[in-house]
């Protein structure tokens, strides 16, 4: 039984770019027991899919701002020990970063990753057993998933990826209207931010066919968004904070989502939800949405680039009909 560990840590779209790998692995060693080195903060994503044997949370972020208290040393104590109780056939490093290649050294196994020239840190590559290259002009679910064939020795499968998620079942803490649309409007960088008037038009124009506007949030400043937008929209919902694992419950049950460059609308895809990406600040072919064979999923924009409210309307409606 091949024993396989997967480094990939954050973010949250990341990690669901990560995931079609699980896959394409237990499609080529059935047997194959996958654990997975994720940031405690998205543990709960990794467990969606259900080949995954085993989660090894780490806590990088919280324990560089905590580097001289005693717990934060106990804690990586216990993570290095868990790291080393298990001797792995490879050790797959797909982050390219030298963080995820120190946490790749940390455990027993012949480790891979990128080489100099494809890392995203290219000090990572070092640190392998087998320094791969993987040209960094492909879609990040392809350079994963070309890193693993090469590791594993096995031919890139030609099909489109796999995800394999499966949403929990959780309870939600509101009453959901029917035909809702995710709006996701928050991301990672101000960058790749819509304007606040295009989601209003958006959503009004959502109002008017009877798919009312959910917007989740996940900090204060998404949240005053979310209130502005909702402000603007007849109908519009702002949802209460949730988790992650509450969220992909959200969004499975959507009608469709429309969102920027940022995890949920990644996990929409991944979900099979009809989704919607609008991207301003980052390159289509890099990060778009990049469904599986039975999915829909569509994008407008790029780098640079701030899609107007029509296009979206009319890429939405063209989504809806396919």
């Amino acid at each position: 039984m091949p024993r396989i560990l997967l480094v990939k840590t954050t973010s949250m779209g990341d990690i669901i770019h990560n995931m079609p790998i699980v896959t394409d692995i237990l499609n080529r060693f059935p047997d194959a027991q996958i654990d997975w080195v994720v940031e405690e903060s998205f543990a709960d994503i990794a467990r969606l899919h259900p080949g995954v044997y085993s989660i090894i949370p780490v806590a990088m972020r919280r324990w560089k701002k905590n580097l001289f208290n005693r717990k934060t040393w106990q804690e990586f104590s216990a993570f290095r020990h868990r790291l080393k109780a298990q001797t792995y056939d490879a050790v797959l490093d797909t982050q390219g970063l030298l963080k995820s290649a120190i946490i790749s050294r940390l455990a027993r196994g012949t480790r891979h990753g990128q080489d100099k020239n494809t890392a995203r840190e290219g000090i990572a590559a070092s640190l392998y057993h087998h320094a791969h290259h993987i040209p960094q002009r492909l879609h990040a679910v392809v350079r994963n998933r070309l890193l693993a064939a090469q590791a594993l020795g096995y031919e890139l499968p030609l099909s489109m990826p796999e995800y394999r998620l499966q949403a929990p079942d959780e309870a939600l803490p509101l009453d959901l209207p029917a035909n809702y649309v995710v709006c996701v409007h928050g991301t990672s960088r101000e960058e790749k931010l819509w304007p606040v008037a295009s989601w209003v038009a958006l959503g009004r124009h959502l109002t008017s066919q009877q798919l009312p506007m959910l917007l989740p949030w996940s900090d204060a400043s998404e949240h005053e968004r979310a209130l502005s937008i909702a402000s603007q929209v007849s109908g519009a919902v702002v949802l209460p904070k949730m988790r992650l694992t509450q969220l992909a419950t959200l969004l499975k049950g959507a009608h469709g989502v429309i969102g920027l460059d940022t995890g949920l609308m990644h996990m929409a895809v991944a979900l099979s939800v009809p989704t919607l990406g609008i991207y301003t600040d980052t390159e289509l072919w890099r990060v778009g949405p990049f469904p599986s064979a039975k999915a829909k999923a569509n994008a407008i924009g790029g780098k640079p680039g701030l899609p107007t409210v029509d296009e979206a309307i009319r890429a939405f409606t063209q989504l809806l009909e396919a």
